[in-house]
C-alpha cells in the first residue's frame, strides 16, 4: 500500500499521545480512588461496574481517529477495474459426445445451464458471444450486451448446430477469434480487450491444427480459459441400442490453455462445471489498477464512531 500525501500520517503522532494522556488520567483517576478511604460511600457515589466497560468507547474513538488519519492520508492499493469493450466468447462442444449422461441429465444440457449463470454473472457491459463447434464451428451469438439474445441462444444449442461427426477445437478458437474482431468499427486497429472461454470434452479430431489456432490467439493477445467436462465412465447409444464409450479426454485442452496463457480446468459434475466458471468469472474482463481506497477507511471510521456512540448510550447513558 501507498500513500498520495504520506506527510498527513504524521497526525498519527496526534493520535498516540492522546492515548498516552488516556493512560495517564487512569492511573491518575486509581491513585484518587485509593485516597478515598470511606468505602461503604464510594460504593454508593460509584457503584461498581465491569471495569473493561468505561475504556470500550474511549478505545473505539481512538481507533476511529487513527482511521480518519489514514484515510486523509489518501491511502492506494491494486484493485480490480473493468476494462472498457471487455470481450468474452464463450465457445461450446455439441458434438455428438456431449450427449453422455455421465453428468445429469447429459454433458451438453449441464454446459447450457452453466453458460447461462456464468453470463449473467458479468457485468452487464460486457459483451458476451457463443459459438458452438463440433465437425466445424459457427458462431451462434454475436458479441453483445444483451443477456437476453445470448440465452435465446444457448437454447438454440444442440448435436446439429455446428455439424456432426468430430470435434474442431482450433476451429472454435479460429471462429472466436473472427468473432471478436467483428465487434466494432474499431476491432481491426484497436482490438477490445478479449477472452475465450471454451468448453470440451475430448480431443481435436477434425478442422484446423489447435496448435496452430491457439498460436494465433496468442499473437492477437486472447487468451483462452479451456475447460475439460465430463468423466472416463461417459457414453453414448448408438445405432441398435450399442453404448459407444466417449471418456474424457483433456490434454489438447490444457495445451492451448498453456501456449494462449489461460486456465486449464477440469469439471466433473455440474455442481463443478458452476465453481469453473465462477472461477473463471473473477478474472475475465477486469485489469488491476492503483487507486485511492481512503474511503474504505474513512467508511470504518464512521462505522466505529456509531458503535461508540452506542456503547456509551448503553453503558453510562451519554453520549461521547
Amino acid at each position: 500500500m501507498a500513500f498520495l500525501n504520506p506527510g498527513r500520517l504524521w497526525l498519527l503522532v496526534g493520535v498516540a499521545l492522546l492515548t498516552i494522556a488516556y493512560v495517564l488520567m487512569q492511573r491518575r483517576r486509581s491513585r484518587y480512588a485509593v485516597r478515598f478511604t470511606n468505602l461503604r460511600l464510594l460504593d454508593r457515589v460509584a457503584p461498581a461496574r465491569p471495569a473493561w466497560r468505561r475504556h470500550v468507547p474511549a478505545a473505539l474513538f481512538l481507533s476511529m481517529l487513527a482511521l480518519l488519519v489514514v484515510g486523509f492520508a489518501r491511502p492506494t492499493d491494486d484493485v480490480q477495474v473493468a476494462k472498457e469493450r471487455a470481450t468474452v466468447i464463450i465457445a461450446v462442444d455439441v458434438s455428438a459426445s456431449m450427449l453422455a449422461t455421465d453428468v445429469p441429465p447429459d454433458r451438453l444440457r449441464a454446459a447450457k445451464d452453466a453458460a447461462r449463470e456464468f453470463a449473467d454473472g458479468l457485468p452487464r457491459h460486457f459483451n458476451v458471444g457463443l459459438v458452438a463447434f463440433a465437425g466445424n464451428a459457427t458462431v451462434v451469438v454475436p458479441p453483445n450486451t444483451d443477456r437476453d439474445v445470448f440465452k435465446s441462444g444457448v437454447d438454440r444449442l444442440d448435436e446439429t448446430t455446428a455439424g456432426l461427426g468430430g470435434t474442431a477445437i482450433g476451429e472454435a478458437i479460429t471462429t472466436s477469434l473472427d468473432a471478436i474482431r467483428s465487434i466494432d468499427a474499431r476491432a481491426d486497429k484497436d482490438p477490445p480487450p478479449a477472452r475465450i472461454v471454451l468448453l470440451s470434452d475430448g480431443a481435436n479430431t477434425s478442422g484446423r491444427d489447435p496448435d496452430e489456432a491457439a498460436d494465433e490467439a496468442d499473437t492477437a493477445g486472447v487468451p483462452v480459459d479451456t475447460i475439460s467436462f465430463g468423466t472416463t465412465a461417459g457414453e453414448i447409444a448408438r445405432r441398435g441400442g450399442v453404448a459407444m464409450s466417449v471418456p474424457v479426454d483433456g490434454e489438447t485442452l490444457r495445451g492451448v490453455a498453456e501456449k494462449t496463457k489461460g486456465s486449464y480446468h477440469e469439471a466433473d459434475s455440474k455442481e463443478e462445471l458452476r465453481a469453473v466458471y465462477a472461477d473463471i468469472g473473477t478474472s475475465v474482463g477486469y485489469v488491476k489498477e492503483r487507486a485511492d481506497v481512503s474511503a474504505r477507511y474513512i467508511g470504518l471510521a464512521l462505522i466505529i464512531a456509531m458503535l461508540t456512540a452506542l456503547a456509551s448510550m448503553l453503558w453510562f447513558s451519554r453520549i461521547p
